[in-house]
């Protein structure tokens, strides 16, 4: 899973982002299971940039919502 840009975050739509969004976490919740088993081998630095992905798209989405009230 590549990081994901700032830019190229706010240029998506809401829709976009909340699939995104629902993409990474079920990512990282498999990535999360694995690293219990034990058997996580190659994406173990990846699940702080997935924490901080998911973070940036709440944060872009709830701009918005505040922006729009």
């Amino acid at each position: 899973m590549a990081r994901m840009k700032l830019k190229t975050l706010r240029e998506m739509n809401d829709n976009d982002l909340s699939g995104k969004l629902s993409e990474l976490k079920a990512d990282l919740a498999k990535v999360r299971s694995e690293q219990s088993k034990g058997t996580l081998k190659k994406h173990s630095g990846e699940i702080r940039y997935m924490r901080r992905d998911i973070a940036r798209i709440l944060t872009i989405l709830n701009e918005r919502k505040a922006k729009a009230q």
